[in-house]
């Protein structure tokens, strides 16, 4: 797609959990399996790294000074003026064979976050509702949880377990981020090429979700309609947000977890991280809040 811009930045091993600072105009995200994190002026130059302690999936903004990583262990309080980690609230540690996996924070503050086994194992995977350090089991028994994010209104979550290629919605309260109904069936992947990965919302509440395998973007209506297709140079794009002064662009990262020498070849661009022109305005990641 003409206007895709490649990010200078290292390829990731597996790029995930995108996160844009509209302060300092800046792109963070990580790489989970390389332990990785990344910031990147959006108005050009080469990408900071700093390696980290433990396995990250995903970056939330706090406040002017720190930020919220999801990690294997649990959530941790990076300090952006030295990059200090202090672990603030524990998840699944007693869980040595899982991971945290994809996450967005709900209007209300708090975060809706995965988990699920290192191996992609059938069934280990959770989501959790976290306010300050109150920890709310939501939904279990998926594999690969992901596609997690929030109406406008925070009225309404969306997720999908990628193994199951169904993107699902739920009722919220939109004052605590929490369920007000079961979950139901918005579309239905199976059979489709790719698997459903992470997604955000634009600000008239269409959902974008990154297509696992498949090289595209996918945007769909909040009744379920698969309205576009946008091509990516990357096979294996893993998560969006929205970037950018305009909130009109898509951070996407990518991966090459899993590819043969063969498939890398063919995908000159693997792993890389790039910002997408879409057209549309999206709605700015909100900060985590730290008491419930």
């Amino acid at each position: 797609m003409v206007g895709i811009m490649i990010l200078d930045a290292p390829r990731c091993h597996l790029g995930e959990g995108p996160c844009y600072d509209p302060r300092t105009d800046t792109a963070w995200w990580v790489d989970i399996l390389e332990r990785r994190l990344f910031a990147a002026p959006l108005a050009g130059g080469t990408a900071r790294s700093y390696a980290l302690p433990v396995m990250a999936s995903a970056v939330a903004a706090v406040d002017e000074r720190r930020q919220l990583l999801a990690a294997e262990d649990g959530l941790h309080l990076r300090t952006l003026e030295d990059g200090a980690l202090t672990l603030f609230c524990p998840l699944e540690v007693e869980e040595a064979g899982t991971r945290s996996n994809d996450g967005r924070v709900h209007p209300c503050g708090a975060l809706w976050i995965s988990t699920m086994g290192r191996d992609a194992e059938s069934g280990r995977g959770t989501i959790y509702h976290v306010a300050g350090t109150r920890v709310t089991r939501l939904y279990g028994g998926l594999t690969i949880p992901n596609a997690i994010c929030f109406s406008p209104d925070g009225a309404t979550a969306y997720f999908a377990d990628t193994a199951a290629g169904l993107l699902q919605r739920v009722a919220l309260d939109p004052r605590t981020g929490l369920p007000a109904g079961e979950p139901a069936t918005l579309y239905d992947h199976r059979g489709g090429a790719g698997g459903l990965d992470g997604a955000a919302i634009d600000a008239e509440g269409r959902i974008w979700c990154a297509r696992w395998g498949a090289s595209c973007l996918d945007a769909y209506s909040p009744e379920g309609a698969r309205l576009k297709t946008i091509p990516l140079p990357v096979t294996r794009p893993s998560c969006p947000t929205f970037a950018g002064p305009g909130l009109d662009h898509l951070l996407v990262t990518s991966a090459y977890e899993g590819m043969t020498p063969e498939e890398r070849e063919a995908d000159p661009e693997h792993g890389r991280t790039l910002l997408v022109p879409v057209g549309v305005r999206g709605l700015l990641e909100p900060a985590f809040r730290l008491s419930a």
